[in-house]
């Protein structure tokens, strides 16, 4: 396909790899300080700035899915872009489960939360996640990044604040 040729394409698919590979690290790095604050706050500001200084990648198998299904991102560039978050996302999520293992910090749900609530509430929060994203960059704002980065990370920093107690 064209799609394949452009530069612009593959421009886009370096910025998933580098913003997730970004956003991973910083959040993973945050997650070691026992103060429920800091990852929160790391995962709201390393998306604001990723959005301001990459443009918008998504960063987010799950908003990925979300700009799929309103086509607001082509099937190639929406698999590609899956590829690259899943490829370094499993990394994290390897690195993640390490933490947990090698850390004193609780890593399971909150007592008296079962596995029903705990995906209906991360449903929720990311169900909100993509609303505030896509109200962010409704054609009816100006469609500059920066001004969609303090919206949405400030919604990824609450989303985290709220789910993760």
């Amino acid at each position: 396909p064209q799609e394949l040729r452009s530069g612009r394409f593959w421009r886009g698919v370096l910025a998933e790899l580098l913003a997730t590979l970004i956003f991973v690290g910083v959040v993973l790095g945050a997650s070691a300080s026992p103060e429920q604050l800091a990852p929160a706050l790391a995962g709201g500001l390393v998306a604001g700035g990723l959005l301001c200084t990459l443009g918008g990648p998504q960063a987010n198998p799950a908003l990925t899915l979300a700009l799929l299904c309103t086509r607001k991102l082509s099937a190639l560039r929406g698999a590609m872009g899956v590829l690259a978050q899943e490829d370094l996302g499993c990394w994290g999520g390897i690195g993640e489960q390490l933490f947990g293992v090698l850390s004193p910090l609780p890593t399971q749900l909150h007592p008296g939360v079962g596995p029903g609530q705990g995906t209906v509430v991360e449903l929720l929060l990311t169900a909100q996640f993509i609303l505030c994203v896509f109200a962010s960059f409704d054609d009816r704002h100006d469609g500059r990044p920066a001004m969609a980065a303090v919206p949405v990370g400030f919604s990824l920093a609450l989303g985290h604040l709220f789910g993760v107690r």
